[in-house]
């Protein structure tokens, strides 16, 4: 006997910051969530870089409808005005908040493929009335497929980080090189991560804050340790803006980490290698060198940080069809409210369920997913989308349309901005207001100036 569409839950893709939110979203609006994380444990992402501090504030990456359903179990906010560490925000909250939705997450569980039940892509016969089949492989090896009325993908892009090619392709020798190449900010406190790059050459490739947040981790080291030196690789030159908005910025802990990042190059920590795009890397002798597509090489190496953004998984989505834009891989609508070719100064547009809307109807991307190749995110706006959308699948269309939003701008006008954590836009003269991907800032309090 087929189960009724409305009696099938939603499957939420990803137990992070912006997934568990859809699901307690799900939750007040009386609908039946499934969260399907890959990990062992909620935000399993977000523990991959515990020790990176966020720019935003506790008040701001708590969603209020999970704050709601946290209440009852006698959870209490942190100090709404300090700044957490991913770990701290993944043990604190996200944790605790997984656990409140009980079997409603299941661990272990990646999704390999999600399309219409019967139907691939190219049929239209009855594809509108048909759920969707969410296919799934389980920690010990087991297929399974699940049947749902609609699915929110909340994956993020972490495990997609772009590689060291300046043409969006890994660079000649950069998989053979995977031994001395890295695409986190490093740890610094771990003993063996320390050993990696204490007194050593570091090339780090990037422009955005995450680049910033490995210079300044690299200038203290350099403090201590001397001989260690980096080697900043960016693909245009350096102007006014390059380092963001400083003192102007309204997320202060993102202006420090532009400052302290312009204060290891003015201390002689970092060298600037400017309008470089990698074409290969090529060994001498135990050390590296990144070879310019225009023949440039650099000084050899010891380690190189590729910090050059993230892209979306859209393997397992390939019989949905999507609509999305040919550039950044984002909502066809959403796509040109967040071009960090084009966007200008003032906050982000406020969006929800009309922009994230594809083709086929019932399926979602959501937060860093959502935005593609593009790296002005910020976790608010991934629970403003979720808030939309779940209205919108509970038949509340005037809730799910009525969206406000105000982000933070950075206070930076003209140049490029702080767009180029992704480091895929060309200086054409805009500037942007969003604020950069969460996952950035160092490791010391960002209220002590150390991020």
């Amino acid at each position: 006997m087929t189960t009724p569409a409305a009696e099938l839950p939603v499957v939420v893709i990803g137990a992070g910051p912006v997934g568990l939110a859809a699901a307690a979203h799900l939750i007040e609006r009386g609908l039946d969530p499934l969260v399907l994380e890959a990990g062992p444990a909620a935000g399993s992402a977000v523990r991959e870089w515990s020790h990176v501090r966020l720019f935003s504030t506790w008040s701001e990456v708590v969603d209020p409808a999970a704050e709601k359903l946290l209440a009852p179990t006698g959870w209490v906010r942190p100090d709404a005005a300090t700044y957490p560490t991913g770990g701290d925000w993944a043990e604190q909250y996200l944790q605790p908040l997984a656990d409140t939705l009980g079997h409603k997450v299941r661990y272990n569980s990646t999704v390999t493929g999600v399309a219409k039940a019967g139907r691939d892509r190219v049929v239209d016969s009855g594809r509108d009335e048909q759920p969707f089949t969410v296919h799934v492989r389980t920690g010990d090896g087991r297929e399974e497929r699940i049947s749902a009325r609609a699915v929110i993908d909340a994956s993020g892009t972490w495990t997609t980080p772009n590689p060291l090619g300046g043409d969006g392709l890994p660079a000649l020798g950069e998989k053979s090189a995977t031994d001395r190449v890295s695409y986190r900010v490093p740890d610094l406190r771990d003993p063996a991560v320390r050993a990696r790059y204490a007194g050593r050459r570091t090339a780090v490739v990037g422009s955005g804050a995450s680049a910033f947040t490995a210079l300044a981790a690299l200038a203290d080291l350099a403090e201590q340790e001397p001989g260690t030196h980096a080697v900043w690789v960016l693909r245009r030159g350096i102007g006014a803006d390059t380092f963001g908005g400083g003192e102007a910025d309204q997320l202060p802990a993102r202006g420090a980490l532009g400052l302290a990042a312009k204060a290891a190059v003015e201390a002689g920590h970092a060298t600037a290698v400017t309008g470089f795009r990698t074409a290969a890397v090529q060994r001498d002798g135990d050390r590296l060198v990144l070879v310019s597509d225009d023949g440039r090489v650099t000084e050899p190496v010891d380690e190189v940080i590729v910090l050059t953004g993230f892209r979306p998984d859209l393997s397992f989505l390939s019989e949905v069809r999507l609509g999305l834009d040919e550039r950044l891989q984002a909502p066809l609508a959403l796509a040109p409210l967040i071009d960090p070719n084009v966007h200008s100064c003032g906050t982000v547009y406020p969006h929800g369920v009309n922009e994230l809307s594809h083709p086929e109807q019932g399926i979602y991307l959501v937060g860093m997913k959502s935005y593609g190749r593009a790296p002005t995110f910020l976790a608010m706006t991934g629970y403003e989308q979720t808030r939309s959308i779940t209205a919108a699948l509970a038949g509340d269309r005037e809730a799910a349309e009525r969206v406000e939003l105000v982000l933070p701008e950075t206070g930076v006008c003209g140049g490029s901005g702080l767009f180029d954590q992704a480091d895929t836009a060309e200086a054409s003269g805009g500037c942007c207001a969003a604020p950069a991907t969460l996952q950035i800032g160092i490791g010391a309090p960002a209220s002590s100036g150390g991020c």
